[in-house]
């Protein structure tokens, strides 16, 4: 194994990895943000207010994102897996 194929299988796990989590993180930052406007502006603090919304929209957001997220990941195995040859020499 070359450096360079290392470094294009870290690459492509790190890209991986930010491609499949990104739309989770991406909902959970926009809802949190969200969540803050609204006790800014109506001064209500409440740890459970910003928690429970955050929970049913990432729930959502798995059921709707998940089988998305299980292609791309078993797409990305797959291919690691049948290269493995390719690898070695």
């Amino acid at each position: 194994m070359t450096p360079e194929i290392v470094t294009e299988l870290g690459r492509q796990a790190l890209e991986t990895t930010l491609l499949v989590a990104s739309p989770i993180l991406g909902l959970s930052l926009f809802i949190g943000l969200a969540v803050s406007a609204l006790q800014a502006m109506t001064q209500l603090n409440e740890a459970t207010l910003t928690f429970v919304p955050k929970v049913v929209a990432l729930f959502v957001a798995l059921l709707f994102f998940l089988p998305w997220m299980l292609n791309v990941m078993t797409t990305y195995m797959a291919n690691l897996l049948m290269n493995i040859p390719n690898y070695i020499h």
